[in-house]
């Protein structure tokens, strides 16, 4: 009897021990799969964080790449514009050297033309001197022009006989022309009826006087009538040798002086 109570007894500590064995068995599943959940989820916002990494990294790589072509074009056309400016400044400083040519070459002419001007008004005056203050002498481009009327030189319009205060005259122009061998004598004849033939006789006249009497070189010397437009007489131009003038101009124009 005893000894099968005691076997009970055994039996029933080991029912109780194993249902708390059981219990807690229950208990650390519980856990364990509590704790299986958090991991997941952990894993899951591990694999979403990831994941927003890996887009971002992938929109860095791309903006990345974007960037350095931004920068390669921007620095190839910071090179255009170097080069650019380059050949800009070497375009304008070529074209100021040019205008500097220029205005020596202007200012060169301007010297010239300004030597060639003072020289007339020079002549001028000592023509003034030789033929007297009232005498009719004049500037015009350069040359000294020379006036006298037909009365004075012929007597009347239609006479070819110098007087003698036209061959008076005519000396002291055969002094102004022999003085100024550079200059370019014309005698020009005027005319407002447009009887040239008499016109051609007078300006004949005064250049025989000139020549065969009063010794002034005939290559000096050119004869020419033409239309007066209300004017009439004999005009004497003492013209610079332009041709002179224009190899002089051109000379120190080549040489920059």
């Amino acid at each position: 009897m005893k000894r099968q109570l005691l076997v009970v007894l055994c039996l029933l500590t080991a029912s109780i021990g194993f249902s708390q064995k059981k219990s807690e068995l229950f208990a650390q599943i519980e856990e364990l799969k509590t704790d299986l959940q958090d991991t997941q989820q952990q894993l899951a916002e591990t694999k979403r964080k990831v994941s927003s990494s890996e887009a971002k990294a992938e929109t860095l790589e791309v903006e990345n790449v974007g960037l350095r072509d931004a920068n390669a074009t921007l620095l190839k056309n910071l090179s255009s514009f170097s080069e650019l400016s380059k050949k800009n400044s070497e375009n304008v400083n070529k074209t100021l050297a040019a205008l500097e040519r220029k205005e020596k070459q202007l200012s060169v002419l301007n010297e010239m033309i300004a030597s060639n001007d003072s020289t007339a008004i020079v002549l001028l005056t000592k023509v003034k001197q030789t033929l007297g203050e009232d005498a009719n002498a004049d500037v015009s481009e350069g040359a000294i022009i020379i006036s006298n009327s037909l009365t004075n030189l012929f007597g009347s319009d239609t006479s070819t006989d110098l007087t003698d205060t036209g061959k008076a005259w005519l000396t002291n122009v055969s002094k102004v022309i022999i003085a100024n061998p550079t200059l370019k004598t014309e005698i020009e004849g005027l005319n407002i009826t447009g009887e040239f033939g008499v016109t051609l006789d007078q300006t004949a006249s005064v250049s025989k006087e000139l020549i065969g009497t009063l010794n002034v070189p005939a290559g000096a010397l050119n004869v020419s009538v033409k239309d007066g437009n209300f004017k009439e007489g004999i005009v004497i131009k003492l013209q610079p040798d332009h041709k002179g003038f224009y190899n002089r101009a051109k000379e120190r124009l080549t040489k920059g002086l």
